[in-house]
């Protein structure tokens, strides 16, 4: 089966069409609140939702060594609050397409070289010059987005 027939890809594709709806409704809370309100409002959701997933799955959260686990790895929390912040700043000021390319612009950049150099301790896959000429061609086809 193809890779972009894969159930991986279509969980990553509604992945997507997630993050440009959220991006959405925390730039619109954001403006009739305030931005650390939202983001903090956001996030605290968040912990609900989750520690309710986590009840309801009794998924094992204590058996974890959480204290061995590298510090970097926590990263993601502080990483969700300025995504949080810097998507709801930019969707006013340049409109959701043009915020959501340049945001997969950046990830798909930022996938490339992390793969390519096994940054985080992922599994390295070199990048090719297909990968870097895909990069080149999707941000010339983002320019035509730009509004």
């Amino acid at each position: 089966m193809s890779k972009l027939l894969s159930l991986p890809f279509l969980i990553a594709a509604i992945s997507g069409v997630a993050m440009a709806v959220q991006g959405t409704l925390n730039s619109s809370l954001s403006q009739k609140t305030s931005l650390l309100s939202a983001t903090l409002i956001v996030h605290i959701i968040g912990t609900l939702v989750s520690l309710g997933v986590i009840l309801t799955w009794r998924a094992p959260f204590f058996n974890h060594t959480w204290s061995s686990i590298p510090w970097y790895l926590y990263l993601g929390g502080v990483l969700s609050v300025i995504i949080v912040g810097l998507v709801a700043t930019s969707i006013p000021k340049v409109g959701v397409c043009n915020a959501t390319t340049a945001i997969i612009i950046g990830q798909v950049s930022m996938a490339v070289l992390i793969d390519h150099f096994g940054l985080f301790g992922v599994t390295k896959l070199h990048w090719s010059p297909w990968q870097l000429l895909g990069i080149g061609l999707f941000a010339a086809g983002a320019k035509l987005l730009f509004r």
